[in-house]
């Protein structure tokens, strides 16, 4: 059955099964982004009778212009640039040395994944408690050692490092669930036969674990940088509704948030989500491209 060539009338049943899902992703994801991107192009508009006077391209205009929505996107680049390659690089690290262990391997997934299933906003406030300049847990470390308290939450040289922080250990849940998915999918017989050649331990993560987790390695990035190019959360909570010390946390989530729900701009705040959704995509099809191209590149010299 699973072999079979696909008909119209399994085809009809496939869709049938789907079709929940399909309704709710049309009413619920598709439909806002459609209406999104037309409102972006109101330029005069009325939110609440749905009047639509004029259209044009003078929010994208007041975009280009406006040095607060270019300080949200160098904002959230730096932040996805810090957060992205740390997280699936620790996941994947945490996860192999997980698969090694004899002892308490499931404990310390249950571990991991805790912070994946816990609310953002209870997990920022921890970390609000952490960071605290006065008593806060990690500048009482940092005292032990000799070094001056550090003001985390209101300095604009440490606030979007604390922010950086806070997402890398949120994120790191269900990525190593997702590598410790795909590492017990491979054959372990290739570690043996490459143990038999006289291979390291280097040259068994270089030759057999990278190349044959290349696809896990891939959702799992371009799932962190659509995750992390949204961050919304951790910002409002741990900076008590603000973007930060002088908008130093200030990314294009936040914007579009203070658009639409501060100042009442609708159709500016459209516009500046049609600009991340524009981000996303970009970055997401470059980067399938790169670890692709990186993985088929592997494949031939081997």
């Amino acid at each position: 059955m699973i072999n079979t060539k696909p008909n119209l009338k399994s085809t009809f049943k496939a869709c049938l099964y789907i079709s929940p899902l399909l309704i709710i992703t049309c009413i619920f994801t598709i439909w806002p982004l459609f209406q999104s991107i037309l409102m972006s192009w109101y330029t005069r508009y009325n939110y609440y009778t749905g009047q639509v006077h004029a259209l044009g391209w003078a929010n994208f205009i007041y975009l280009w212009h406006d040095a607060t929505f270019h300080l949200a996107i160098r904002n959230t680049l730096i932040f996805v640039l810090g957060v992205v390659p740390i997280t699936v690089s620790l996941a994947l690290g945490i996860a192999i040395g997980v698969t090694r262990m004899t002892h308490f391997n499931r404990l310390l997934q249950t571990i991991y994944f805790l912070p994946f299933v816990t609310s953002s906003i209870a997990i920022t406030m921890v970390w609000r408690w952490l960071f605290r300049f006065d008593n806060g847990l990690l500048n009482t470390l940092l005292n032990t050692v000799g070094v001056h308290p550090i003001n985390w939450l209101n300095d604009p040289h440490y606030s979007l490092f604390a922010l950086i922080v806070v997402c890398i250990w949120h994120n790191l849940g269900l990525n190593i669930i997702l590598f410790l998915a795909s590492l017990s999918q491979i054959d372990h017989r290739y570690y043996l036969t490459a143990q038999l050649d006289g291979a390291s331990n280097w040259q068994q993560f270089t030759l057999i674990t990278w190349p044959l987790l290349m696809p896990m390695i891939i959702l799992v990035t371009i799932n962190a940088i659509i995750t992390n190019f949204k961050v919304f959360d951790q910002v409002y909570a741990l900076f008590n509704g603000h973007a930060g010390p002088a908008n130093a946390d200030l990314t294009m989530m936040y914007y579009l948030y203070q658009k639409f729900y501060v100042e009442n701009q609708p159709a500016i705040a459209a516009a500046s989500g049609v600009v991340l959704f524009g981000f996303i995509i970009f970055l997401t099809i470059l980067t399938t491209i790169y670890l692709r191209h990186q993985s088929r590149r592997f494949w031939e010299v081997h």
